[in-house]
This record gives C-alpha cells, sequence and structure tokens, in this order.
C-alpha cells in the first residue's frame, strides 16, 4: 500500500487492514521519495527520509495491536509508480491497495499519472480507493 501522508491514506489503510485481516496477510505500507533528475539516485534527501519516517512510523502505529501485520519501506526513485510496481513484483504481492484523490482536469475526473501507471503495469490485483467527489 502506497502512502503519501494525504486524506487518501486514511480509507485505502483501513481496506489493507480488512484484508490483510481476512486473508491472514501482511500489510506492507511503502513511501516513495523522488528524484529528480537532476541529482544522483542516491543524493542525501535527509529531510524527505525523516519527514517520510515518521509518516511510516505513523501507519504502523495506527495498525499496532490490530490483528494485520505490517510492514513499511521507503524507497527512493525517479519514478514513483515504476517503483511501486516493482516492489509489488519483488515482493510477489497479490494486491495493492492505493489511494486516489479526486482531481478535475479541464471539467473531467482524471487519475494522475502515478495511479495510471500502476493501473496498467501492476502484476496483480489493484484496489482503487477514491477519495469522494468534491460538492459542486
Amino acid at each position: 500500500m502506497p502512502v503519501r501522508g494525504g486524506p487518501t491514506d486514511d480509507e485505502a489503510l483501513s481496506l489493507a487492514q480488512m484484508m490483510g485481516r481476512r486473508y491472514k496477510a501482511c500489510v506492507e505500507a511503502i513511501h516513495v521519495i523522488q528524484v529528480k533528475r537532476d541529482l544522483p539516485i542516491d543524493a542525501d534527501m535527509s529531510i524527505e527520509i525523516e519527514a517520510a519516517e515518521k509518516l511510516l512510523d505513523d501507519v504502523e502505529r495506527r495498525l499496532e495491536g490490530s490483528e494485520t501485520q505490517i510492514e513499511s519501506s521507503l524507497l527512493q526513485a525517479r519514478d514513483v509508480g515504476a517503483a511501486i510496481v516493482d516492489e509489488a513484483v519483488q515482493t510477489r504481492a497479490d494486491a495493492i491497495v492505493l489511494g486516489v484523490p479526486y482531481k478535475r482536469k479541464f471539467g473531467e475526473y482524471a487519475v494522475g499519472q502515478v495511479a495510471q501507471y500502476i493501473l496498467k503495469n501492476a502484476p496483480c490485483l489493484v484496489c482503487v480507493v477514491r477519495q469522494p467527489a468534491e460538492a459542486p
């Protein structure tokens, strides 16, 4: 389950927890720090890493005491979607639970590039939890 620290994480985490409990599976929370192309891939991003570690600690704390086993991973990559799909391949994930915001682009609902990449390339089930539409 990719986490970004936004409002979509809550519902996605609830679904991932429910699935983990039902199938007696481990939930892996992943945060990807995107590295700009003008920086080396292993660039010192200590500020971003510190914030990401706090986010992942919070996710682990929220599932603490539940019947769901939780692990977390922090990755640095140029492409967030590709990093998530690669992690799913490496860990042989059964599913990716993806929270997406409700965004409008040119008056129409639009899914971001990361979600599009995951939906197109994931080797497993992808469960999308979309944030409710904003009232007009």
